[in-house]
């Protein structure tokens, strides 16, 4: 095998579709298992703010194809982590163990 052809295939349109795909799976677990509090102002804006996005040139050197899931709720990183008040829920972790399989 040569670097170039594999730094190519990793770097390939189908690469990053496939990619994609398995992030917009992920973003759908986490929409699905994400908590919703009713007593908040706007309840379920949490589970809205999930989004995907994906780039060729990704990764540790930007040499493939990469996609990321995200959050932009501002209280994301609580949720996920948690507080010393409230609980870690770990839905992005959950989402990844879970549909990162498809």
């Amino acid at each position: 095998m040569k670097r170039k052809g594999v730094g190519q295939m990793l770097r390939m349109p189908s690469m990053q579709a496939e990619m994609l795909r398995r992030a917009e799976v992920i973003k759908g677990v986490a929409e699905v298992i994400s908590p919703v509090d009713q007593n908040s102002p706007d309840p379920g804006h949490y589970q809205r703010s999930w989004g995907t996005s994906s780039t060729s040139r990704g990764g540790r050197h930007r040499d493939r194809a990469t996609a990321t899931v995200r959050n932009t709720a501002y209280y994301a990183r609580w949720v996920e982590y948690g507080t010393e008040k409230v609980r870690a829920h770990h839905v992005l972790l959950r989402a990844a163990q879970i549909g990162g399989r498809n």
